[in-house]
C-alpha cells in the first residue's frame, strides 16, 4: 500500500537524536561554523529546489563528478526521458549515453535504475514526500535501506531537496576540512562522518542552519583548505587548526 505523501507547506524546526559528543568538540564546532558563516555569507541560498526523487537521482549522479557535469548529466536525463518510470523501462545503454560525461557513468545507470525501481517497489510510487512527516534519522534510515544508498546521497535528499529537512550532508571537502580540524579522527571515513558531524551542532537547529554549516566547510575546502596546498597563511581557523601547524603549506 503507497504510503501517505503530503508534505509540508514550510520548512519547520525539528529536534533530532544525536550520538553523544565531546562537549569541547560541540564548542569548536559552533566556534568554526561562527567564523565561517560571515566568510562564505550566511544564510546560504539553496542552489536548487528538486522534488525529493530528482534530488536522489541528481546526488546519485553527483558521485565523485564535478557539480557543472553532474549537473549537465541530469539535465541530458530529464531531457531524455520523460519521467523517472520512463528511466525504469529503459535499458542500461541509454541510461549510460545520457548521463556519459560524469564519472563511471557504466556503474551510475544501472544504479540509478535500480534505486528507482527498487523505489517504486517498496512504496508502490516515484513519490518521497512521506519523508516529510517521518524524523530525520528514521527518514535517513529508510532511504538507506535502498541498495545503492548511502549516508551521502539520504542527507542529500532530505537537506538539498524541496524537503528542506535538516540532515547534514558530508562530502569529501568537507570531510578533509574536518579531519584537519580535529572535528573527526584521521581514519574516520566519510560515512560515519555524518553521524558524529552532526552530533557537534545543537539538535534543535533548523534545515538552513545545517544546510549553512555544510556549504560553509564545503566552500572552505574548495577555496582555502585544498587537498594537495591548503592556503593556511589566509585561513580564518588557522588558530583552531592542528593541521595548521605543519610544514610545507601554502602562504
Amino acid at each position: 500500500m503507497p504510503v501517505a505523501t503530503r508534505a509540508p507547506a514550510t520548512p519547520r524546526k525539528r529536534k533530532t537524536a544525536l550520538l553523544p559528543t565531546d562537549p569541547a568538540l560541540t564548542e569548536k564546532a559552533l566556534a568554526i561554523h561562527a567564523r565561517l558563516c560571515p566568510v562564505y555569507g550566511c544564510p546560504i541560498p539553496y542552489f536548487h529546489s528538486l522534488d525529493p526523487v530528482s534530488e536522489l537521482v541528481s546526488s546519485l549522479l553527483s558521485h565523485r563528478t564535478r557539480n557543472a557535469e553532474s549537473g549537465r548529466a541530469f539535465k541530458a536525463l530529464r531531457a531524455r526521458f520523460p519521467d523517472w518510470e520512463a528511466v525504469i523501462a529503459a535499458e542500461v545503454p541509454e541510461i549510460e549515453a545520457a548521463i556519459a560525461g560524469v564519472t563511471w557513468p557504466e556503474l551510475k545507470a544501472p544504479r540509478i535504475r535500480d534505486v528507482l525501481r527498487a523505489l517504486r517497489d517498496r512504496c508502490g510510487s516515484l513519490d518521497l514526500a512521506f519523508l516529510a512527516d517521518m524524523e530525520v534519522e528514521a527518514a535517513r534510515a529508510w532511504l538507506q535501506a535502498i541498495p545503492g544508498v548511502g549516508p551521502k546521497t539520504s542527507a542529500a535528499v532530505l537537506s538539498f531537496s524541496t524537503l528542506r529537512m535538516p540532515a547534514l550532508p558530508v562530502d569529501s571537502h568537507h570531510h578533509r576540512v574536518a579531519q584537519r580540524l580535529g572535528l573527526i579522527g584521521a581514519r574516520v571515513d566519510v560515512g560515519p562522518a555524518h553521524a558524529i558531524l552532526r552530533a557537534q551542532l545543537p539538535a534543535d537547529w533548523s534545515a538552513q542552519d545545517i544546510y549553512d554549516n555544510h556549504e560553509i566547510l564545503m566552500l572552505h575546502g574548495q577555496q582555502v583548505c585544498h587537498h594537495r596546498k591548503p592556503a593556511c597563511g589566509r585561513c580564518v581557523l588557522v588558530d583552531l587548526c592542528p593541521s595548521a601547524r605543519r610544514p610545507m603549506r601554502e602562504p
